[in-house]
């Protein structure tokens, strides 16, 4: 059993003014003085970065670091890179984290001694008003396992954490892929078959229209198109890191 020390929370902005305090006062109260917040700002140009350096000034926890300009893909991997902490966790600009998320993923790394946790969240719409989905590992079936989400991604980025050292095994991503979570996903089933579903609803993940996640399927032709395009990222990673 491997115990945790300094967290990180790795967050990616762009443009995101209209949810982010909520966002940002769900997750700070939940973090210890040892612990940080990395945001990556994409080059926002609504308040956002009125919102984040005003907070940065006032909380020695908070870091904001320019971001790439590439792409989510990029701009993740980038604050990826930027965390000094042993376990590092998602987070979009947009969702509500519930009371008791970092202490009940800290506790199940610290018990299951796994590399990789993703709990389960509630889906919402963009007011926070109203359940759309309940359970959304029930909604998308997820369960671990590299063939598994290799036909279909079940992982979603906002509800995942991660030990640091998982970086060597997914880094760098490739900018062909759909979506980071995926890839971070199947790596950790990959190469150390470490994850650990948590089947409690511990984010209200909120639809709206920015949102840059869609639930919607794409059609076969395009879906063949993009498990071929990650088969041959994966091939390709592990040709070049043994």
């Amino acid at each position: 059993m491997r115990g945790i020390g300094k967290r990180s929370v790795a967050m990616t902005t762009m443009n995101g003014e209209r949810y982010l305090g909520e966002q940002l006062g769900s997750i700070l109260i939940q973090l210890d003085e040892a612990d940080e917040l990395v945001i990556s700002d994409d080059g926002s140009t609504d308040g956002t970065l009125v919102i984040l350096r005003d907070l940065s000034d006032r909380d020695p926890r908070v870091r904001l670091i320019e971001g790439p300009q590439k792409g989510i893909i990029a701009n993740y991997e980038h604050v990826i890179r930027a965390c000094r902490g042993d376990v590092i966790f998602l987070s979009d600009q947009d969702d509500v984290w519930h009371e008791d998320k970092v202490k009940k993923v800290t506790d199940a790394f610290e018990k299951s001694g796994a590399s990789l946790v993703m709990h389960d969240a509630v889906v919402m719409n963009e007011d926070l008003t109203e359940v759309l989905y309940p359970s959304f590992f029930a909604f998308r079936g997820c369960k671990s396992g590299f063939f598994a989400s290799l036909l279909k991604n079940r992982y979603i980025g906002s509800c995942m954490a991660f030990r640091a050292s998982l970086r060597d095994d997914f880094l760098p991503i490739p900018r062909t892929i759909q979506m980071h979570d995926q890839w971070i996903g199947m790596q950790c089933d990959r190469y150390h078959r470490g994850t650990f579903l948590l089947h409690e609803p511990l984010l209200s993940y909120r639809r709206h229209e920015d949102a840059n996640s869609d639930f919607s399927h794409n059609t076969v032709p395009i879906m063949i198109k993009n498990r071929a395009v990650l088969v041959r990222e994966l091939l390709a990673y592990r040709k070049s890191n043994g």
